[in-house]
Protein backbone atom coordinates (compact mmCIF):
# COMPACT_ATOMS: atom_id res chain seq x y z
CA UNK A 1 0.00 0.00 0.00
CA UNK A 2 1.51 3.22 -0.77
CA UNK A 3 1.37 5.95 1.70
CA UNK A 4 0.33 9.16 0.63
CA UNK A 5 3.15 11.77 1.52
CA UNK A 6 2.66 14.16 4.55
CA UNK A 7 2.34 17.50 3.75
CA UNK A 8 4.08 19.76 5.77
CA UNK A 9 3.12 22.13 8.72
CA UNK A 10 3.92 25.15 6.44
CA UNK A 11 2.17 23.98 3.75
CA UNK A 12 -0.96 22.77 5.39
CA UNK A 13 -1.48 25.65 7.70
CA UNK A 14 -1.77 29.19 6.61
CA UNK A 15 1.10 31.66 7.43
CA UNK A 16 0.14 34.18 9.93
CA UNK A 17 0.30 36.89 7.39
CA UNK A 18 -1.98 35.27 5.17
CA UNK A 19 -4.43 34.09 7.85
CA UNK A 20 -4.05 37.92 9.37
CA UNK A 21 -5.40 39.09 5.78
CA UNK A 22 -7.73 36.21 5.74
CA UNK A 23 -9.52 37.09 9.20
CA UNK A 24 -9.61 40.67 8.17
CA UNK A 25 -11.24 39.99 4.91
CA UNK A 26 -13.76 37.67 7.38
CA UNK A 27 -14.45 40.58 9.28
CA UNK A 28 -14.60 42.92 5.99
CA UNK A 29 -17.36 40.57 4.60
CA UNK A 30 -19.03 40.42 8.32
CA UNK A 31 -19.27 44.26 8.73
CA UNK A 32 -20.46 44.24 4.72
CA UNK A 33 -23.34 41.42 5.64
CA UNK A 34 -24.52 43.80 8.56
CA UNK A 35 -24.63 46.85 6.75
CA UNK A 36 -26.75 45.08 3.87
CA UNK A 37 -29.07 44.19 6.80
CA UNK A 38 -29.39 47.30 8.09
CA UNK A 39 -30.30 48.51 4.76
CA UNK A 40 -33.00 46.03 4.64
CA UNK A 41 -34.25 46.43 8.21
CA UNK A 42 -33.35 43.20 9.01
CA UNK A 43 -31.61 44.49 12.22
CA UNK A 44 -33.29 45.37 15.50
CA UNK A 45 -31.60 47.81 16.62
CA UNK A 46 -31.40 49.97 19.79
CA UNK A 47 -34.29 52.60 20.41
CA UNK A 48 -33.89 56.06 19.49
CA UNK A 49 -33.45 59.17 21.57
CA UNK A 50 -37.03 60.76 22.04
CA UNK A 51 -36.67 64.61 20.26
CA UNK A 52 -37.48 67.57 22.95
CA UNK A 53 -38.26 69.93 19.95
CA UNK A 54 -38.45 70.40 16.61
CA UNK A 55 -36.55 67.65 14.60
CA UNK A 56 -36.63 68.34 10.89
CA UNK A 57 -34.86 66.16 8.46
CA UNK A 58 -32.65 68.52 6.77
CA UNK A 59 -32.74 72.40 6.74
CA UNK A 60 -34.71 73.96 3.87
CA UNK A 61 -33.54 77.89 4.23
CA UNK A 62 -29.81 77.23 5.24
CA UNK A 63 -28.29 80.10 6.77
CA UNK A 64 -25.15 79.13 5.14
CA UNK A 65 -26.07 79.74 1.53
CA UNK A 66 -26.29 83.55 2.86
CA UNK A 67 -22.74 84.00 3.81
CA UNK A 68 -19.90 84.87 1.35
CA UNK A 69 -17.42 81.82 2.86
CA UNK A 70 -14.19 84.06 1.33
CA UNK A 71 -14.09 86.44 4.04
CA UNK A 72 -14.07 83.53 7.04
CA UNK A 73 -11.55 81.46 5.18
CA UNK A 74 -8.16 81.46 6.39
CA UNK A 75 -4.18 79.63 5.62
CA UNK A 76 -1.92 78.89 8.40
CA UNK A 77 1.43 76.16 7.99
CA UNK A 78 1.39 74.13 11.21
CA UNK A 79 4.76 71.70 11.32
CA UNK A 80 5.37 70.34 7.59
CA UNK A 81 1.47 70.75 6.78
CA UNK A 82 -0.19 74.03 5.18
CA UNK A 83 -4.02 74.08 6.17
CA UNK A 84 -6.77 75.41 5.01
CA UNK A 85 -9.51 76.41 7.41
CA UNK A 86 -12.30 78.63 8.20
CA UNK A 87 -13.32 80.59 11.39
CA UNK A 88 -16.13 83.10 12.33
CA UNK A 89 -17.61 84.45 15.92
CA UNK A 90 -15.86 85.35 18.72
CA UNK A 91 -16.08 83.26 22.39
CA UNK A 92 -15.00 79.91 23.89
CA UNK A 93 -13.09 78.47 21.30
CA UNK A 94 -15.21 75.63 19.53
CA UNK A 95 -13.23 73.18 16.82
CA UNK A 96 -14.94 70.91 14.52
CA UNK A 97 -13.31 68.47 12.74
CA UNK A 98 -14.63 66.51 9.74
CA UNK A 99 -14.24 62.60 8.82
CA UNK A 100 -12.50 60.47 6.15
CA UNK A 101 -13.32 62.05 2.21
CA UNK A 102 -14.59 65.22 4.45
CA UNK A 103 -13.94 68.82 4.63
CA UNK A 104 -14.85 71.82 6.31
CA UNK A 105 -18.20 71.78 4.78
CA UNK A 106 -19.19 68.28 6.90
CA UNK A 107 -20.09 71.71 9.18
CA UNK A 108 -21.74 74.05 7.11
CA UNK A 109 -25.24 73.79 8.88
CA UNK A 110 -23.55 74.29 12.47
CA UNK A 111 -20.63 76.97 11.75
CA UNK A 112 -23.10 80.02 11.50
CA UNK A 113 -25.60 79.01 14.71
CA UNK A 114 -22.12 78.71 16.71
CA UNK A 115 -21.07 81.71 15.66
CA UNK A 116 -23.00 83.35 17.20
CA UNK A 117 -21.83 82.27 20.57
CA UNK A 118 -18.25 81.10 19.78
CA UNK A 119 -14.94 81.14 17.83
CA UNK A 120 -15.63 77.96 16.09
CA UNK A 121 -12.85 76.69 13.89
CA UNK A 122 -13.53 74.32 10.88
CA UNK A 123 -10.13 72.91 9.04
CA UNK A 124 -9.85 70.48 6.15
CA UNK A 125 -7.32 68.15 8.02
CA UNK A 126 -4.32 67.82 5.98
CA UNK A 127 -4.43 65.51 2.82
CA UNK A 128 -8.42 66.28 2.85
CA UNK A 129 -10.31 69.59 0.99
CA UNK A 130 -8.09 72.18 0.17
CA UNK A 131 -5.48 71.39 2.26
CA UNK A 132 -2.78 69.49 0.48
CA UNK A 133 -0.38 66.50 1.80
CA UNK A 134 1.76 66.83 4.40
CA UNK A 135 5.34 66.04 5.21
CA UNK A 136 4.51 63.38 8.00
CA UNK A 137 2.64 60.53 7.52
CA UNK A 138 -1.09 60.33 7.95
CA UNK A 139 -2.33 57.93 11.36
CA UNK A 140 -4.28 59.02 13.73
CA UNK A 141 -1.50 59.37 16.18
CA UNK A 142 -0.03 62.18 14.03
CA UNK A 143 -3.12 63.40 13.49
CA UNK A 144 -3.76 64.05 16.72
CA UNK A 145 0.18 65.74 17.46
CA UNK A 146 -1.83 68.23 14.70
CA UNK A 147 -4.49 68.87 16.32
CA UNK A 148 -2.47 70.11 19.49
CA UNK A 149 0.03 72.35 17.37
CA UNK A 150 -2.69 73.73 15.08
CA UNK A 151 -4.33 75.02 18.62
CA UNK A 152 -1.02 76.14 19.62
CA UNK A 153 -0.79 78.40 16.11
CA UNK A 154 -4.40 79.74 16.38
CA UNK A 155 -3.90 81.11 20.33
CA UNK A 156 -6.01 78.20 21.30
CA UNK A 157 -5.26 76.88 24.62
CA UNK A 158 -8.42 74.78 25.72
CA UNK A 159 -11.61 73.93 23.31
CA UNK A 160 -14.73 71.91 23.08
CA UNK A 161 -13.73 70.06 20.48
CA UNK A 162 -16.76 67.93 18.01
CA UNK A 163 -15.28 64.92 15.52
CA UNK A 164 -17.36 63.20 13.03
CA UNK A 165 -16.50 60.33 11.66
CA UNK A 166 -12.84 59.83 11.24
CA UNK A 167 -12.66 63.33 12.68
CA UNK A 168 -14.17 61.71 16.17
CA UNK A 169 -11.48 58.82 16.08
CA UNK A 170 -8.93 61.89 16.20
CA UNK A 171 -10.93 63.71 18.76
CA UNK A 172 -10.36 60.21 21.45
CA UNK A 173 -7.10 60.44 20.47
CA UNK A 174 -6.40 63.99 21.46
CA UNK A 175 -8.62 63.27 25.02
CA UNK A 176 -6.50 60.14 26.10
CA UNK A 177 -2.97 62.04 24.88
CA UNK A 178 -2.82 65.36 25.56
CA UNK A 179 -6.66 65.60 27.89
CA UNK A 180 -5.15 68.98 29.12
CA UNK A 181 -6.51 70.88 25.63
CA UNK A 182 -10.20 69.86 25.90
CA UNK A 183 -12.64 70.95 27.56
CA UNK A 184 -15.82 68.85 26.41
CA UNK A 185 -15.69 66.12 23.62
CA UNK A 186 -18.43 65.61 21.19
CA UNK A 187 -18.14 62.21 18.96
CA UNK A 188 -20.92 62.51 16.20
CA UNK A 189 -20.50 58.98 14.68
CA UNK A 190 -17.02 58.26 15.46
CA UNK A 191 -14.92 55.88 13.91
CA UNK A 192 -12.53 54.10 16.01
CA UNK A 193 -14.18 50.94 17.02
CA UNK A 194 -15.12 48.84 14.57
CA UNK A 195 -12.38 48.18 12.76
CA UNK A 196 -9.65 48.10 15.28
CA UNK A 197 -9.18 44.97 14.63
CA UNK A 198 -8.63 44.68 10.87
CA UNK A 199 -5.92 44.20 8.97
CA UNK A 200 -4.33 47.32 6.94
CA UNK A 201 -3.74 45.32 3.49
CA UNK A 202 -7.53 44.81 3.22
CA UNK A 203 -8.08 48.15 3.79
CA UNK A 204 -5.55 49.21 1.09
CA UNK A 205 -6.72 47.24 -1.36
CA UNK A 206 -10.64 48.49 -0.80
CA UNK A 207 -8.96 51.78 -0.60
CA UNK A 208 -7.16 51.87 -4.26
CA UNK A 209 -9.99 50.16 -5.42
CA UNK A 210 -12.36 53.30 -4.50
CA UNK A 211 -9.71 55.56 -5.61
CA UNK A 212 -10.00 53.83 -9.19
CA UNK A 213 -13.84 54.12 -9.09
CA UNK A 214 -13.43 57.99 -7.84
CA UNK A 215 -13.61 59.54 -11.30
CA UNK A 216 -16.72 57.50 -12.84
CA UNK A 217 -18.21 58.31 -9.23
CA UNK A 218 -17.33 61.72 -9.39
CA UNK A 219 -19.05 61.94 -12.50
CA UNK A 220 -22.48 60.56 -11.54
CA UNK A 221 -22.50 62.22 -8.73
CA UNK A 222 -22.61 65.53 -9.72
CA UNK A 223 -24.83 64.93 -12.79
CA UNK A 224 -27.79 62.35 -12.15
CA UNK A 225 -27.17 61.81 -8.68
CA UNK A 226 -27.30 65.61 -7.79
CA UNK A 227 -30.29 66.33 -10.48
CA UNK A 228 -32.86 63.88 -9.64
CA UNK A 229 -33.95 62.62 -6.25
CA UNK A 230 -34.27 59.03 -6.82
CA UNK A 231 -30.76 58.91 -8.52
CA UNK A 232 -29.61 61.23 -5.22
CA UNK A 233 -30.97 58.24 -2.98
CA UNK A 234 -29.22 55.83 -5.30
CA UNK A 235 -25.97 58.02 -5.22
CA UNK A 236 -25.88 59.09 -1.41
CA UNK A 237 -27.89 56.45 0.54
CA UNK A 238 -24.58 54.79 2.15
CA UNK A 239 -24.47 58.28 4.11
CA UNK A 240 -27.53 60.17 4.11
CA UNK A 241 -30.58 58.53 5.42
CA UNK A 242 -32.42 60.14 2.99
CA UNK A 243 -30.40 62.17 0.25
CA UNK A 244 -33.55 62.77 -1.81
CA UNK A 245 -34.75 65.15 1.52
CA UNK A 246 -31.68 67.48 1.70
CA UNK A 247 -30.30 70.21 -0.90
CA UNK A 248 -28.88 69.49 -3.76
CA UNK A 249 -26.33 72.75 -2.83
CA UNK A 250 -25.59 70.72 0.55
CA UNK A 251 -24.56 67.18 -1.02
CA UNK A 252 -22.59 69.26 -4.02
CA UNK A 253 -20.40 70.75 -1.29
CA UNK A 254 -19.96 67.72 0.68
CA UNK A 255 -19.06 65.51 -2.58
CA UNK A 256 -16.72 67.56 -4.50
CA UNK A 257 -14.10 68.37 -1.62
CA UNK A 258 -14.74 64.73 -0.81
CA UNK A 259 -13.27 61.79 -4.40
CA UNK A 260 -10.20 64.13 -5.00
CA UNK A 261 -8.82 64.11 -1.37
CA UNK A 262 -5.06 63.20 -1.73
CA UNK A 263 -5.05 62.06 1.49
CA UNK A 264 -7.89 59.43 1.26
CA UNK A 265 -5.90 56.01 0.90
CA UNK A 266 -3.18 56.64 3.00
CA UNK A 267 -5.75 58.11 5.87
CA UNK A 268 -7.65 54.74 5.50
CA UNK A 269 -5.14 52.09 5.35
CA UNK A 270 -3.33 53.65 8.90
CA UNK A 271 -6.92 54.40 10.74
CA UNK A 272 -7.45 50.76 10.25
CA UNK A 273 -5.77 48.67 13.00
CA UNK A 274 -5.61 51.75 15.31
CA UNK A 275 -6.75 50.20 18.99
CA UNK A 276 -7.69 53.13 21.23
CA UNK A 277 -10.14 51.18 23.22
CA UNK A 278 -8.34 50.22 25.89
CA UNK A 279 -7.30 53.75 26.57
CA UNK A 280 -11.38 55.27 26.01
CA UNK A 281 -11.71 54.95 29.76
CA UNK A 282 -8.95 56.93 30.51
CA UNK A 283 -11.13 59.85 29.43
CA UNK A 284 -11.71 62.50 31.80
CA UNK A 285 -13.24 65.30 30.04
CA UNK A 286 -17.15 65.72 29.60
CA UNK A 287 -18.65 63.65 26.59
CA UNK A 288 -21.52 63.70 24.03
CA UNK A 289 -21.81 60.86 21.70
CA UNK A 290 -24.57 61.47 18.97
CA UNK A 291 -25.19 58.77 16.18
CA UNK A 292 -27.55 58.24 13.67
CA UNK A 293 -29.30 54.94 14.22
CA UNK A 294 -29.37 54.19 10.62
CA UNK A 295 -26.00 54.24 10.32
CA UNK A 296 -24.37 51.89 7.38
CA UNK A 297 -20.49 53.58 7.97
CA UNK A 298 -20.08 53.06 11.24
CA UNK A 299 -23.26 51.19 12.73
CA UNK A 300 -25.00 52.13 15.96
CA UNK A 301 -23.33 49.28 18.13
CA UNK A 302 -20.46 51.10 18.08
CA UNK A 303 -22.36 53.82 19.71
CA UNK A 304 -23.00 51.61 22.96
CA UNK A 305 -19.13 50.55 22.66
CA UNK A 306 -17.87 54.10 22.93
CA UNK A 307 -20.73 54.55 26.01
CA UNK A 308 -19.78 51.88 27.91
CA UNK A 309 -16.34 52.28 27.33
CA UNK A 310 -15.83 55.85 28.74
CA UNK A 311 -18.18 55.28 31.31
CA UNK A 312 -20.72 57.81 33.31
CA UNK A 313 -18.87 60.25 31.76
CA UNK A 314 -20.66 60.14 28.44
CA UNK A 315 -24.02 60.85 27.40
CA UNK A 316 -25.40 58.84 24.29
CA UNK A 317 -28.48 60.47 22.24
CA UNK A 318 -29.74 58.26 19.11
CA UNK A 319 -31.48 60.01 16.49
CA UNK A 320 -34.19 57.92 14.71
CA UNK A 321 -34.00 58.16 10.61
CA UNK A 322 -30.69 59.37 10.40
CA UNK A 323 -27.63 58.13 8.68
CA UNK A 324 -23.58 58.90 9.24
CA UNK A 325 -23.76 62.73 9.54
CA UNK A 326 -26.78 64.10 11.88
CA UNK A 327 -25.20 67.47 11.87
CA UNK A 328 -26.19 67.27 8.14
CA UNK A 329 -29.30 65.70 8.68
CA UNK A 330 -30.86 67.21 11.57
CA UNK A 331 -29.15 70.54 12.03
CA UNK A 332 -32.15 71.72 14.01
CA UNK A 333 -31.77 68.93 16.72
CA UNK A 334 -27.98 68.41 16.62
CA UNK A 335 -27.64 72.34 17.23
CA UNK A 336 -29.53 72.43 19.93
CA UNK A 337 -28.28 69.18 21.36
CA UNK A 338 -25.27 70.94 21.23
CA UNK A 339 -25.56 74.53 22.38
CA UNK A 340 -27.55 72.53 25.72
CA UNK A 341 -24.30 70.57 26.36
CA UNK A 342 -21.77 73.11 25.64
CA UNK A 343 -23.68 75.73 27.75
CA UNK A 344 -23.67 72.92 31.18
Amino acid sequence: MTVPARTTDAAATPGPDEASVKEALRQVAADTGFALKLAANRIELPAATPSNGPDPYGEHDPEWLRIDWRTARRQLDVVGARVNYVEMGEGPPLLFVHGLSGAWQNWLENIPHFARSHRVIAMDLPGFGFSPMPSWQLTIPSYGRFLRDFCERVGVERCAIVGNSMGGFIATEVAVADPDRIEKLVLVSAAGITWARARQEPAAMIGRVFRAAAPLALRFQTSAGIRRPRARQLAFNGVFHDPSALRRELLWENIMPALESPGYLDALTNLVGYDIRHRLAEIEDPTLIVWGRNDRVVPVPAALSYQRRIGDKAELVIFDETGHMPQLERPQRFNRLLERFLAE
